[in-house]
């Protein structure tokens, strides 16, 4: 009984660790597509410089969007 229940559980492990071996890594995935939900990072990044600069806390209640036509000519 001592020895089965040894082996069931050397079986799962092995199993565990092969299912965890075989999942594939997030920088084989292939790329995102740019949506148009998209934060427009550069003038998020202009902004906060700015704001840095004169000593002001910026807090994005709604983080501006870059425009579908600006990100496909970014690529």
């Amino acid at each position: 009984m001592n020895a089965s229940l040894r082996v069931l559980a050397l079986s799962l492990t092995v199993v565990g660790l092969a299912a965890c071996a075989g999942m594939p890594e997030k920088s084989t995935q292939a790329e995102r597509a740019p949506s148009i939900m998209d934060a427009d990072e550069a003038y998020v990044a202009y902004v906060e410089r700015v704001a840095r600069r004169r000593g002001i806390e910026v807090v994005w209640v709604n983080v501006p969007r870059a425009k579908a036509a600006e990100q496909d000519s970014d690529d």
